[in-house]
Order: C-alpha cells, then structure tokens, then sequence
C-alpha cells in the first residue's frame, strides 16, 4: 500500500513538475531567469542524488558480501558468476543489435529537418580512449577507500567478491563478521526507505528544471526521432519481459509490476543509480534469495545496461544518416563488437553513454560534431535508457534466481531476516 502511495506521489510529482518548468519558461523567457530557476530547484534533485550515492556504496558492499559468504563456497560463487555473465552477454547483444535493426529500419536521421552542426564544431563531450587495456586496470580497485568515496560501483563489486570469498572460506570464524554485515545491510535498507520519502520532490525539481531549461517544444523538434528511438525501447522491453517469461512464466509480470517505483524514479531522475536500493529491496519482496539478488543485481550495474547500449548504436547511426553516410555491414558489426566491449563498465550516471558514442563516432571518422544533435533532448532520452536499465536487470536477477533454485513463490519482506 505504502508503495502504492508513493508511486502515485511520483507521477503527481512529474505531472506538477513538467506544469511548473512550462509556466515558469513561459512567463520569464529571459536567460538569465531560466538559470536562475534551474540553479534554484535542481538543488532538491542534487539533494537527493546525493543521498542515493550516500547509501550505494555501503548497501552494495555489506550485501554482496553478505551474498557471497552464505553461498558457502568458491564454486558456487563461480557458477552463480558463470549464469549472471551468460545471461549479461546475451542481453548486451541483443540491446545492441536491436538498436543497429531498428535504426536502419526507421532511419531517423534521413531527410531530418534541422541545421546540421559544423562537423568541426566541437561537442563539448570528453571523449576518453575507451582500450581493454584501460577497463581491466580500471576493474581493480588500487584502494577500496577510494573506490568507495567515488561510488565506482564496479570496483566496489571486484572488492566485495574477494572479500565475501575469503569470509565464506574461513566458514565459523567469518560468522560474526558476516552477520554483522547483514545488520549493516538492514541499516542501510531502512536508511533507503527514510531517502525515498523525499522521491517526489526531487522527481517534480528534476522535470521543473528540465522542461524550463529545454522547454517542450524541442519534443516537437526532435519528436520523430524520440518517438523511434521510445518505440525501440518498447520493443526491447517486450523482449526482455518474453525472454524472462520463458524462464520465470507468467510471474513475470507481477515482478515488472513490483518494480513501478524504482522505474519511476530512474525515468524522472535519469539515474538507474537512483534506482537500485528500491530495486534491490522489490526483488527480494518478489522472492529472489538474498544471496543471489545481492550477487546479480550491483554486477549488472556495471555489465547490463541495456537501455545504454540500445542507444549506443542507435544515436551512432542516427548521426551518421544525418550526415548522409552510409555504413556497411560490416562496419556497423564491427561497431557493435566496439560498443559490446567499451560499454561495460559505463556508470548508471547520467551522459555516460555520450562518452562511449563520442569515443566510437571517431573511430569511424562520423563527424564528432554530429552529437550536438542530440545533446539538447539528452536528458529525455537519459530518462528511458535509465528505466531500461532497471528493467533488464531486474529480469536479469529474476532469472539467475530461477536456475539456481533460489526465486521462491512468496518473498519476505525485505526487512525480515534475510536468508
């Protein structure tokens, strides 16, 4: 019930939000009072962000570690390890190559309407040279404290593993440090709930500061464009919820239903970092075990990106239709073979998918310039492939669950004992 409340407060919250930006860039269309009410009330939303990053490094250390040393052993931990990356692997692909098909079938780019940027105008985005080389190094923590202090998620997941193996391998000795962990675990889920009831305010500041910022009649401008890249997304979203079927039936739906809030929250905060204490608490309310929605969940964060990876190869083709070029077969694989490497490890973060792009626009001479194009309804497009990205992996979590044996009928409330 409680849930129910504050979706609904959510949405009032957008509603109230899209209606106050609108007002406020209608009545003052100066510059200068447009910032000065985006510096104002995105502080709320900066608020709450900040909260969420307070909580994310602590809940996913205290239980993944919890996770690990409850599985028992290191084979287990690898075969649980084997499924999840399996699962990631197959689900990157097709987010991929979903949005290469759908792009050369709707071609948004072509015949499009608007001033194209100079292709030497710079795009203000910080491309970095995205090698295999620099990602493995960037996996291993050279200090969980640091790791920590700048919530990089995939370093803290690297720490976590090695330490929940080394407390399952000492078994009896580990026990009271495992079960403090738990606690910790318990701490931080209550913490989540106190942040949440701050949820609406921050989604009606982030929609307020958005739409007085870009206004609405960029969703005119850009509107064919969003309207194929929202319809491919629908269409990814079937195929994960039909895939999922596959596995966990029809229950499916109720755990898509169970996750409305956290869904919510990333689509009007574009964070799927915002996300994922409420998703981690949904799924274990929905009946994956503890130990394997501690395991999955964080990892994916860093591995499965789906709604990222979608646009990935949409936005790069799109740019490049509207500079009339044509890409080959062969290099359109060969950028999807690219982006399925240099995508792991993207942040759930807002823009992080704008460096990837950058990164592979140039490495197929597609003028850099070209991002320019998309970087005014960004943060719309943010707001889908952040809810993407907590449904894929909430159905990621589900089904690892389901082949271990551990996605029971009836979950327990998050905050009971978690077994």
């Amino acid at each position: 019930m409680k849930s129910k409340k504050l979706t609904a407060y959510i949405i009032v919250g957008m509603m109230l939000g899209i209606i106050t930006g609108y007002l406020w860039r209608q009545s003052h269309p100066d510059k200068a009072s447009i910032n000065s009410f985006i510096s104002n009330i995105s502080l709320l939303t900066d608020i709450f962000l900040h909260l969420i990053k307070m909580i994310i490094a602590p809940l996913v250390f205290t239980t993944l570690v919890t996770g690990i040393a409850k599985m028992g052993d290191i084979k287990a931990v690898g075969r649980v390890g084997g499924k999840t990356m399996l699962w990631f692997i197959s689900a990157s692909l097709l987010s991929l190559t979903l949005g290469l098909i759908m792009v050369n079938i709707l071609k948004p780019g072509v015949g499009l309407n608007l001033p194209l940027p100079d292709i030497h105008a710079a795009s203000g985005v910080e491309k970095s040279a995205l090698s295999f080389r620099d990602f493995a190094l960037h996996a291993f923590p050279t200090s969980v404290i640091d790791a920590m202090a700048q919530n990089q998620i995939l370093q803290i997941v690297v720490f976590a593993m090695f330490f929940g193996t080394a407390a399952a391998a000492l078994g009896e000795r580990a026990k009271l440090l495992v079960d403090l962990m738990d606690v910790a675990a318990h701490v931080m889920l209550k913490l989540t709930g106190y942040v949440m009831t701050f949820a609406p305010i921050a989604v009606f500041a982030a929609m307020a500061a958005t739409v007085a910022k870009e206004g609405l009649t960029i969703l005119a401008t850009y509107g064919t464009f969003m309207a194929d890249f929202y319809a491919t997304m629908v269409v990814l979203w079937i195929l994960l919820t039909l895939i999922g079927g596959m596995f966990i039936g029809p229950r499916i739906i109720t755990l898509l239903k169970g996750v409305r809030e956290p869904l919510l929250l990333s689509f009007s905060t574009a964070s799927s970092e915002a996300a994922y204490p409420k998703t981690l608490e949904q799924l274990e309310r929905f009946g994956v075990s503890n130990k394997i929605a501690s395991f999955v969940l964080p990892v994916g964060y860093s591995f499965n990106l789906d709604g990222s990876m979608l646009y990935c190869t949409f936005a790069v083709v799109f740019i490049a239709q509207a500079y009339g070029m044509e890409l080959t077969l062969s290099q359109e694989i060969t950028m999807l073979l690219i982006l399925m490497l240099t995508s792991k490890g993207m942040a759930g973060v807002p823009r992080a998918s704008l460096v990837v792009i950058a990164a592979t626009l140039s490495q197929f001479n597609i003028p850099e310039a070209g991002l320019l194009l998309l970087l005014g309804i960004d943060h719309f497009l943010d707001m889908g492939r952040s809810a993407t990205n907590v449904v894929g992996n909430t159905v990621a979590t589900a089904v690892v669950a389901k082949w271990e044996g551990e996605l029971k009928h009836a979950g327990p409330h998050p905050h009971s004992h978690r077994g």
